[in-house]
């Protein structure tokens, strides 16, 4: 059967990306899809790992091949999910894990109306702040910036799923790993995954 698309979105500094990581550590039915970006490597980011790191000319060149799936300008920069990393995945019947913005969000909703949405708030202002200082990457005036961005994403909550508010580390893993349950569990993923046993059960004598 084919396999099922995720959505994780969160405003930068919420944590997102350490989620996803401990989830994938955890459930091996899921893989994630490395997006593409044309900003330049933050310092511990490797290419083909975090990122697919290209030039602005090379990404534009690909949106205009129709080579992406969803993609976007964030922060300046593009990032964009190339389609060969996520539908040969879903044919095979594997899940795929797309850890993007809301506006990729919103066009892979488009295409994909049954892809499962979860977005991830931080327990507070004062927190997103304190985690953006923390990376020791960005200056003032870019961290003011992405403030004033995050505001802006998190309104954007409203068009998700699941909500997840990551106040606790663990609590929010386990959280993300029980949406992705829940979903496997659903009527019609388990009639197409037990569609001999239901007609055994249902079979007359």
């Amino acid at each position: 059967m084919r396999g099922t698309l995720y959505i994780v979105a969160a405003p930068s500094g919420a944590g997102k990306s350490s989620i996803v990581n401990a989830v994938l550590a955890r459930d091996p039915n899921i893989c994630l899809s490395i997006s593409f970006t044309s900003r330049a490597p933050r310092p511990g980011e490797r290419h083909a790992e975090h990122y697919h790191f290209v030039s602005a000319p090379e990404f534009e060149r690909m949106v205009e091949a129709g080579d992406f799936f969803e993609n976007a300008l964030v922060h300046g920069d593009w990032k964009g999910t190339a389609r060969q990393s996520v539908e040969p995945q879903l044919a095979s019947g594997m899940d795929v894990l797309l850890e993007i913005d809301w506006q990729g969000a919103r066009q892979v909703r488009d295409k994909v109306p049954d892809a499962v949405s979860v977005f991830i708030l931080p327990p507070s202002r004062q927190a997103l702040e304190h985690r953006m200082r923390g990376r020791g990457q960005d200056s003032e005036e870019v961290i003011a910036q992405r403030l004033a961005a995050a505001r802006e994403e998190m309104s954007h909550y409203i068009e998700f799923d699941y909500v997840i508010v990551n106040e606790n580390f663990a609590v929010a893993v386990d959280e993300m790993c029980a949406i992705f349950t829940t979903s496997r569990l659903r009527r019609e993923a388990q009639v197409a995954r037990h569609s001999r046993l239901i007609t055994q059960l249902l079979a007359d004598e």
